[in-house]
């Protein structure tokens, strides 16, 4: 249940149009839907800020149609993460307004929100990291925010992520995303006054074990101001993203 529908609910009650036994009935879900397939946290958005997001991986196409009609008839909306063409076919049968993004992997239907007027910029080290960074900007577009996405601009040609740096200072935030050696972060860090998010990939040869050379590199970065997520995590680059995006500072 989003904000602005418990608000409706409780107007409706005042105004004496729901009855407090139907509102009750509604209410109690809160806690979860147990639909035996998945328990779903629907008022997630309520405590958080942000919904439950269904990621796709290891669910059969039944069990991931059920969970997926069940969170768009409570809230009109729903993101779906890690989803293959098949899976990503079974859902568009079953809610033909869904919208799929292949590389990002992400099928959606809806949207979190209005626009919001705020400016991320999504940059890839590599071509190889694009769907990961795909992942990030489809997910930080699902959620109302403006992407910019700045490809293939690792640090062994660092000339091509200079040749963005205007665009890079009118961001807000900065994702960064990279496998290999992971530098790009560090660098982009260095030149923006913006937060930069940076995410490790998995893409390398064998030194870069599976994204941890990178992972920790990035960890380990000089440059002060970069926030660091798990490894091929396009989503929860945007996740933090939009939460930096939507905390208010308060003034000293």
């Amino acid at each position: 249940m989003r904000r602005d529908q418990l608000l409706e609910l409780l107007r409706g009650v005042a105004a004496g149009d729901i009855s407090p036994d139907a509102a009750h009935e509604r209410v109690a879900r809160l806690p979860y839907l147990d639909l035996g397939v998945a328990r779903l946290d629907l008022d997630r958005e309520l405590r958080s800020g942000l919904p439950e997001v269904v990621f796709a991986q290891g669910k059969s196409d039944d069990e991931l149609v059920r969970i997926v009609e069940a969170m768009v008839a409570d809230a009109g909306r729903v993101l779906v993460t890690r989803a293959e063409p098949a899976a990503a076919e079974a859902l568009s049968a079953a809610i033909p307004d869904g919208c799929f993004e292949p590389r990002a992997r992400v099928w959606s239907a809806g949207r979190f929100g209005p626009p919001s007027g705020r400016r991320v910029a999504v940059l890839s080290a590599g071509t190889s990291d694009f769907p990961v960074a795909e992942e990030a900007a489809a997910c930080t577009e699902w959620l109302g925010h403006e992407v910019e996405r700045i490809r293939d601009v690792g640090v062994a040609g660092i000339q091509r992520a200079l040749d963005s740096i205007d665009s890079l200072r009118r961001a807000d935030v900065a994702v960064v995303v990279a496998g290999m050696d992971g530098a790009l972060p560090t660098v982009v860090a260095g030149l923006v006054p913006c937060p930069v998010v940076a995410v490790p990939t998995s893409v390398g040869y064998g030194a870069s074990f599976e994204g941890l050379a990178p992972l920790l590199t990035m960890l380990t970065a000089c440059a002060p101001g970069i926030a660091v997520v798990n490894i091929d995590n396009g989503f929860g680059a945007a996740a933090l993203a939009h939460r930096i995006l939507s905390t208010s500072i308060a003034s000293p």
